[in-house]
């Protein structure tokens, strides 16, 4: 029974890069370029999937995981010799086998699917996916007889003027009948000027032993991008950014611009939620329906449910429970779980904090480290002071009660329900059920105090 099977090329350094990274680790829109490629990958069904690793293989086995089986290739060869390295897994299976690179973040799994589609219907030993290149100088170009069908691959530096004004290029995606490909690579010399083993030699012997090579000519050659630099890189982000937003957009959300809106691959959003200019959106963001996400918001790991509003404020790995609102300028940290119908204001933070239902902390106030029940209100200035400089300690406030503006409510401690804390008090103490805490100095005026400052001399303050 004929089988499918994919082998992914992710063993190149990729010094162009300048980084410690390895290349096809870099992220393109929150995913790794080699997880983009074995996404689509996966989307196929392939009976196997083979990763080539070299410099860097432990990270991108860790990255991939079980997903992928794994070959190493020692020493880089080139790209034939990197193939070479899987014929102990698929040597000697019978089917197809789709070669793709692992620094091509933006090839779809449409398009893998065409491929083979193509390569099975033509009967091929080899079919080359191709692509009109608007500049096609650097790539290797597609001969063609004049009945169309494939003659040859003719690299930049040895096209002659004619073949260098053809258009049509070399993708350096393939689809191979697994046997046939094996057996040629065994045929294919280091006889050039880098000495390596090239995968694209193995056209020409498949063609002089009288197989039949196709190629296949995608309609959107921006798919096709490598990516070997940090000008590329950016380059496959802003492709990427548009293709997830255009996505969105025809599921329902309203993306106002959409070039100025930046989402991960993995956000999830719901139908009618708006999105204003500047909002980024990180990770695993899941946003609810009917949301607004206001101008210059940052969402990294995020859940927000249904008629969430955030504006021009940042939430890290915390939930706003439906109906929700938060901002401007706010801050929720790790760990923080925010209520249904709960309010938090300007310039507030929640660090590993739970707000109950319909709790309003509305200005000015840090909250870390506390349960806050529901129907609380929460005055300007609070600050829940959970660190002593060892410990982290935590605060309990119960439902229905007040805390004043300016208070210090000093962990651990109870506030229980019904309760309230008078303002500009520092709360070292549990306060009772319907108790008012109160802990600040009582007022005195000194009488007479402004005859014995300098001020009582001083001519302009007493015009």
């Amino acid at each position: 029974m004929s089988g499918k099977y994919t082998i992914i090329l992710a063993a190149g350094k990729g010094t162009r890069m300048k980084s410690k990274l390895y290349k096809v680790l870099h992220p393109v829109c929150g995913k790794p370029m080699v997880d983009h490629v074995l996404t689509e990958v996966e989307k196929t069904a392939p009976d196997e999937v083979v990763t080539v690793v070299g410099h860097g293989a432990e990270a991108v086995e860790e990255t991939l995981g079980e997903r992928s089986a794994y070959v190493v290739q020692e020493t880089q060869l080139g790209t034939g010799h990197a193939v070479l390295q899987a014929e102990p897994l698929l040597g000697d299976k019978d089917g197809m086998t789709l070669i793709a690179n692992g620094d091509t973040p933006l090839l779809t799994a449409a398009t893998f699917e065409k491929l083979f589609a193509y390569h099975k219907d033509k009967g091929a030993a080899a079919t080359i996916l191709t692509a009109k290149a608007p500049d096609p100088t650097g790539y290797g170009r597609i001969i063609r007889s004049e009945i169309g069908t494939v003659q040859k691959i003719v690299e930049q530096k040895d096209a002659t003027a004619k073949e260098a004004e053809v258009d049509e290029v070399n993708t350096g995606v393939y689809c191979f009948d697994n046997q046939a490909l094996f057996k040629a690579l065994h045929q294919v010399t280091n006889d050039n000027a880098q000495g390596e083993y090239y995968l694209t030699d193995v056209i020409e012997i498949l063609k002089k032993a009288g197989a039949i090579v196709a190629a296949y000519k995608m309609s959107d050659f921006d798919e096709s991008m490598g990516v070997n630099d940090r000008v590329a890189l950016a380059a496959a982000t802003k492709v990427m950014q548009a293709r997830i937003n255009r996505q969105h957009m025809q599921n329902g959300v309203t993306l106002i611009d959409p070039v100025a809106t930046y989402i991960d691959r993995d956000v999830q959003i719901g139908a009618d939620t708006v999105i204003e200019p500047g909002v980024t959106l990180k990770g695993h963001t899941v946003i609810g329906s009917d949301c607004v996400i206001g101008a210059h918001s940052a969402l990294v790991n995020a859940t927000l449910e249904d008629h969430v509003t955030v504006t021009s404020s940042t939430i890290e790995d915390s939930i706003m429970r439906a109906g929700s609102d938060i901002g401007p300028n706010s801050h929720l940290r790790p760990q923080s779980d925010i209520g249904e119908g709960a309010h938090l204001g300007n310039f507030v933070e929640i660090k590993k904090a739970t707000i109950g239902a319909r709790t309003k902390v509305g200005h000015l106030t840090y909250v870390g480290d506390a349960t806050l029940g529901t129907d609380i209100n929460v005055g300007c200035g609070v600050v829940f002071v959970n660190y002593d400089g060892v410990n982290k300690w935590h605060t309990n406030v119960g439902d229905h009660s007040f805390i004043g503006s300016n208070a210090n409510l000093i962990g651990p401690v109870e506030i229980s329900d019904h309760s309230f804390v008078a303002a500009g008090s520092t709360i070292t103490d549990d306060v009772p059920f319907h108790a008012m805490g109160i802990a600040r100095a009582r007022q005195s005026n000194k009488a007479d105090f402004w005859d014995r400052t300098a001020l009582a001399t001083d001519s302009e303050w007493n015009q």
